[in-house]
């Protein structure tokens, strides 16, 4: 962890003075410094000071002594933790420092401070930190402390307090334009003559009129435009350089020579230009806001997505989605399925396995009238729930969105805007100072001066920034409105990337509810055939569907053991019974699949084989037409744990050396790994059940959502089983989508080109530039959302 000896501090880069405090011969400003470093350097965190030259935040560092006791109150703590299963907890923290690419990485490193922190994860534009943490190790009012001694202070009012949105910000803005147009309005009244050419203004009326103008508009430069110095310095005391910096100094520039024409020069100075400048600022910043939020992507389709679960209604039991669900609905839950909303379990042993909320994968045991948070997920047979709390989509779906389990790496696109936005204001002050030092040298101060503010104002890299989130964000909305629905925008991205589409077969290509099933074998009792239903039950694989369709009359027994081997097939007691239920090999350790050509499920009691189940295939509708229009453009595989009885359909869409069958899960994920290091991109389309190993190993995962669907956090992508026909569509036009972005670059740059150059000739007024500087990135905005939208509605 060396670093340079200067006198800078080692860790937030401000100047030491003469008397730094010092350790392990290193210089700091300050002990926050020095403690946060040594925190730091205690725990190996040494990239931290890799990610910017100046990653460092400087402290202050005090006893906290009883600040934070308050948080050791039960009720205090109920308001904040969201989630409390066992030694796990899980709270949100608003963080208003939050500001950069250090402090995330810092924020999302905590389990590295303290071992009591199992995740981390940063919402930078809400500036908010999840923290699931064990309380066992560390408490809340420790982690608050902790958070508190490297400057991450949680304002923990708005965390306690109820109100959803906070308009003060907004009602400080207007404010500001109110100003700024007052002035404005005034400081052009007085300009009149020199307008029109009116009589010429004796010099003591105009100097009277010019003083009375710079009095106007001084409020207006400290007040109304305060935001962009703030914003500007901030940034330069973390050595970033924000896009506010041109701005900053356009206006104060401005500023500076009016104030020296006025009072030693005698002229009238640019307080029309500044008063209007700001003036037109803070109106393109209120219209691009409300420009965005009706533009906005990230709303309700966000927070839908088609999970079913199970309804008791009225002692029958029906399919419903989430939305219809109420409190006091009775639902039964599978195996492995997810509990939509915080629940009582009223029948059952419950196995729930919270790693979807917490990461933590050790099952919890839960009994009858335990309490049960929504995202856990039962690894057992059936429970029985009853609902306490509404339903919270939204809830779901951004646990769904912030899972970190099956990361995969970050679109390359994303990081070269970043990157080009990162030099662009460099590259712009250094023309803007090029074009003053030229016209002074030409001896047009005027000019010089409406060139420098004018090149730094209409200049702005927003639109690259904003490109992509609202065409990918947009693209999100047509999709989950089309029946897919995506995890993340960069998800957009992968898709468009896509080389080679490998299929699972069963519950994926076929419909898993219409099946023609026949049973082969001893003649089965009553009871047997209600033990194989009721252990059947118990599984949602298509083909343990199948057979409880099939059984639908027989009578329900509560098995005394469950267990479900992926890839092979489940096994239990029920009513003293010992059932098996899978392939050959699983039941009867045999090997020979020979000759069959249907999908077989094999069936033994008491270790005894008694027969089995052969279940046809009925493929999905558009199911050729969707492989006919796929293999033009990809290379198309299937990988199936079935065996090959199908080979003969379908050869006609995939080549016969592209078909793998009775493949276990973990073939199937070695399957992808092979393909793609041989640099295929690889779209993984499966049940989310057997091919959970394969859909994490894929760039992209895609899971079918049928009637009845297990939902599969390892999945990027979950698609309507009724839109199956689509699929084409959807990955085709994730390519017109990443077009989109793209011609929205080059339009950001044509502008920025046609701007400079006319604002470096000087015919530009720093006006006219405040007007087109939103109107540019309003514009891309507008172009990204009604291109996708407009393509969405032919293409889709």
């Amino acid at each position: 962890m060396s670093q340079v000896k200067n006198n800078n501090c080692v860790h937030c880069g401000a100047d030491c003075g003469k008397h730094p405090d010092v350790w392990n011969d290193l210089n700091f400003c300050c002990s926050g410094c020095q403690t946060v470093y040594q925190l730091l350097n205690e725990n190996k965190l040494y990239n931290y000071y890799n990610l910017d030259e100046s990653p460092g935040i400087k402290v202050e560092t005090s006893e906290f002594g009883n600040k934070y006791a308050f948080l050791e109150n039960e009720e205090v703590k109920e308001k904040l933790i969201s989630f409390s299963e066992g030694e796990i907890s899980k709270v949100k923290f608003f963080i208003p420092v939050i500001h950069c690419a250090s402090c995330i990485w810092l924020l999302e490193n905590l389990h590295s401070l303290n071992k009591g922190i199992k995740y981390s994860f940063v919402n930078f534009t809400k500036k908010e930190v999840d923290v699931t943490f064990d309380k066992s190790t560390i408490s809340l009012r420790q982690l608050v402390e902790l958070l508190s001694s490297i400057h991450y202070i949680p304002d923990l009012s708005q965390s306690l307090s109820d109100k959803k949105e906070d308009n003060q910000s907004y009602k400080k803005l207007l404010y500001k334009i109110g100003i700024a147009g007052f002035v404005f309005v005034n400081v052009m009244t007085y300009s009149l003559p020199a307008y029109f050419n009116g009589e010429p203004l004796n010099d003591k009326l105009q100097s009277v009129f010019s003083i009375l103008s710079y009095i106007l508009v001084i409020p207006v430069v400290l007040y109304s435009g305060n935001d962009y110095y703030i914003s500007a310095f901030k940034n330069l005391a973390k050595k970033n350089i924000s896009i506010d910096l041109p701005i900053a100094l356009g206006i104060i520039v401005l500023f500076l020579v009016t104030t020296y024409e006025i009072f030693f020069t005698g002229g009238s100075g640019y307080c029309d230009s500044l008063s209007g400048l700001i003036f037109f600022l803070l109106v393109g910043k209120w219209y691009q806001g409300k420009t965005y939020e009706a533009l906005s992507f990230e709303r309700n389709y966000k927070s839908y997505f088609p999970i079913a679960v199970t309804k008791i209604n009225k002692q029958i039991e029906e399919s419903i989605l989430l939305e219809k669900i109420v409190v006091d609905d009775e639902l039964i839950i599978r195996n492995k399925e997810l509990i939509p909303a915080d629940s009582i379990l009223i029948e059952g042993e419950g196995q729930i396995d919270y790693s979807f909320v917490t990461g933590e994968s050790n099952p919890v045991v839960k009994k009858a009238d335990d309490f049960i948070y929504a995202g856990g997920r039962q690894m057992g047979g059936i429970i029985k729930i009853r609902v306490k709390k509404e339903v919270n989509q939204s809830h779901l779906t951004k646990l769904w969105n912030q899972d970190k389990t099956y990361e995969k790496p970050t679109d390359s696109l994303k990081s070269l805007s970043d990157k080009i936005s990162k030099y662009f204001t460099l590259i712009i002050i250094a023309i803007a100072g090029s074009g003053f030092v030229f016209w002074m040298i030409r001896g047009e101060m005027h000019t010089a001066v409406f060139v420098f503010t004018a090149v730094l104002i209409v200049a702005c890299p927003c639109a690259l920034a904003l490109a992509i989130p609202f065409t990918f964000g947009n693209t999100m909305r047509i999709f989950g409105k089309n029946g897919l629905y995506i995890k993340n925008t960069e998800v957009i991205e992968k898709l468009s990337h896509i080389s080679t589409i490998v299929f699972d077969k069963t519950g994926t290509l076929t419909k898993p509810n219409e099946n023609k099933i026949a049973f082969s074998g001893k003649e089965l009792s009553q009871l047997e055939i209600n033990v194989i239903y009721s252990l059947a039950k118990q599984s949602t694989h298509p083909l343990s569907t199948a057979i409880v369709n099939h059984h639908n009359n027989a009578t329900y027994i509560n098995p005394d053991h469950f267990v479900e081997v992926s890839g092979r097939g489940i096994f239990g007691k029920v009513n003293e019974l010992e059932i098996k239920i899978g392939s050959e090999e699983y039941v009867s350790n045999s090997t020979n699949t020979d000759g069959q050509k249907t999908s077989v499920v094999y069936v033994s009691i008491n270790n005894e084989m008694v027969g089995f189940y052969t279940i046809s295939n009925q493929y999905r509708d558009g199911f050729e037409q969707v492989l006919n229009s796929l293999k033009n453009n990809f290379k198309l595989n299937l990988v199936s744990g079935d065996n090959d009885s199908e080979t003969k359909n379908l050869t006609k869409y995939f080549d016969e050396d592209k078909l793998f069958f009775n493949q276990k899960p973990g073939d199937k994920a070695e399957f992808i790994k092979a393909l793609q290091n041989r640099g295929e991109t690889i779209l993984m389309t499966g049940d989310g059940l057997n091919d959970a190993g394969a859909l994490m190993q894929s760039d992209v995962a895609l899971t079918i959502a049928n009637k009845i669907y297990h939902f599969s956090p390892a999945s990027d992508a979950v698609l309507e089983a009724d839109k199956f026909d689509k699929l084409a569509d959807f990955v085709r036009f994730t390519k017109t989508s990443l077009n989109i972005v793209k011609l929205s670059f080059l339009i950001s740059f044509l502008y920025n080109i046609v701007g400079i150059a006319f604002a470096i000739t000087g015919n530009l007024s720093p006006i006219v530039a405040a007007i087109l500087m939103p109107i540019s990135s309003v514009s891309v905005v507008a172009f990204a959302t009604f291109a996708t939208r407009l393509l969405g509605k032919r293409k889709l």
